[in-house]
């Protein structure tokens, strides 16, 4: 059976496997978030190449992706001081993706985690 082509369908289908992942959009366009915090969403910025999609994730975990896949990741000007990889869906599989996604909701759930204790600590007296 031929395997399906990455779309955000796809994106969609394993990224709301993960907790506490929902449905959103962003400047007009679908994207997934964690506690209202960005996971992914399709590449919208005019720099970014056609069918991508920007993932959240570290910058260093960014770095070692685009040495090791550049074929499949890569960052543009407009991206490059946002915590986030571009993701060129024609070239990823399925399995990749959902270990990129996986890397991405770890990312940003510590993140929601830490703005959570953050918030809690602010308002104790």
């Amino acid at each position: 059976m031929p395997s399906r082509k990455i779309d955000f369908d796809v994106v969609r289908e394993i990224a709301l496997a993960l907790p506490g992942v929902e449905e959103s959009s962003l400047h007009g366009a679908p994207s997934l978030k964690v506690s209202g915090r960005l996971l992914t969403c399709p590449a919208i910025h005019k720099s970014a190449e056609p069918n991508s999609l920007a993932v959240r994730i570290g910058f260093d975990q960014r770095a070692e992706l685009m040495a090791a896949e550049p074929g499949i990741y890569y960052v543009t000007a407009h991206y490059v001081k946002y915590p986030a990889v571009l993701v060129r869906l024609d070239k990823i599989d399925r399995s990749s993706l959902r270990e990129l996604l996986g890397l991405a909701w770890r990312f940003v759930s510590s993140k929601a985690k830490a703005r959570k204790r953050g918030s809690r600590r602010r308002y104790a007296s």
